[in-house]
């Protein structure tokens, strides 16, 4: 089974017949031991280092449909590689061009992306709730600011229903999250251990949704609820809003309440406060566990894994653009 590799260190890569070979290089310049990845198993990369590579390594990889993801030394997401789209579909460009140009039809599934998002922070809120956390007020608050998403006409409007419904819901942090604070979210770069958390697993989320969005036939910039523009893949940020909390923010939970990430896992500085390696990889292990697993699909009637139901999720999209079958956001029943 493919899966995704991840590379801390600064060092160079190169095709070695029908290999990956990565050569570690250290601050002095000294190389390290060559590492082999088998190209068949590697469905993306994550780079955290500096990359050294050629046009022939990326022209190996875009023959082979791998992505490469990369990121800053502040863990900010820069960029990616991404391999010839191989499902290009005019049809359902013009449709999904068609769907972002008329303001009805772009309110109609932006509303859902917020009505998914909504629903599934709620139903962390409840769950916790039911665990001595009280987050009644929490709760009520958003879904009295729910009420408010289908009376929106603006996209401005909408956004700002978001916003107080994230802020609200991450207001219940601190009575989640035992042993940390977040206070206010802060980024770029984010200011304690929780905040660098919430930065680092969403980028996880983001680019997750990036790559299931490629194995299909949508444009990854054309997007509804975020604002199409230069430099960035929007609709990958708008399914994100949807999985976040179910993927990015109960794997948080359970890593700082289970003591698996600990305060010794974070590099603080000046304003800042990163995760070490020895974090990002604890981190990264949990989350590609956690993409494996496995639920028993209402609809579909079989096990899928939580990767899957992202790429569900994008069918679903093209199916509504299409006028075949109305968009009904992913919310979780367990």
């Amino acid at each position: 089974m493919k899966k995704s590799y991840y590379l801390f260190n600064p060092g160079r890569m190169s095709r070695k017949d029908n290999t990956l070979q990565f050569v570690p290089v250290g601050e002095d310049g000294i190389e390290g031991i060559p590492k082999y990845i088998p190209v068949e198993s590697v469905d993306n990369l994550y780079t955290f280092g500096a990359l050294d590579a050629n046009s022939a390594l990326y022209n190996f990889l875009g023959k082979e449909q791998i992505s490469v993801h990369f990121f800053d030394y502040y863990e900010h997401y820069t960029g990616s590689f991404l391999p010839k789209e191989y499902l290009l579909s005019g049809k359902v460009l013009v449709a999904q061009t068609n769907a972002y140009s008329k303001l009805s039809k772009r309110m109609v599934i932006a509303q859902k992306f917020i009505e998914g998002a909504a629903f599934n922070m709620l139903k962390n809120l409840r769950y916790y709730n039911n665990r001595s956390k009280d987050t009644t007020p929490q709760i009520e608050k958003i879904e009295s600011l729910m009420l408010q998403i289908k009376a929106s006409t603006e996209i401005d409007m909408l956004m700002g229903i978001e916003g107080n419904i994230r802020q609200t819901y991450y207001e219940a942090f601190e009575l989640i999250i035992n042993d940390f604070e977040m206070g206010n979210r802060t980024k770029q770069p984010p200011s304690n251990e929780v905040n660098a958390m919430i930065s680092f697993v969403n980028m996880m989320c983001y680019t997750l949704c990036l790559d299931m969005i490629y194995h299909t036939q949508l444009n990854p910039t054309i997007s509804f609820l975020h604002q199409p523009g230069f430099r960035r893949f929007s609709l990958a940020l708008d399914l994100a809003e949807i999985f976040k909390p179910l993927l990015a923010d109960r794997l948080i939970f359970s890593l700082l309440n289970k003591k698996v990430i600990q305060k010794s896992d974070f590099d603080h500085q000046l304003n800042s406060c990163l995760l070490k390696d020895s974090g990002r990889k604890k981190v990264v292990k949990a989350w590609d566990e956690k993409l494996n697993e496995t639920i028993k699909h209402r609809s579909l009637g079989r096990n899928v894994s939580y990767k899957h139901l992202v790429k569900l999720e994008c069918y679903k999209l093209v199916k509504h653009i299409l006028g075949m079958e109305e968009y009904k956001p992913f919310k979780a029943w367990w």
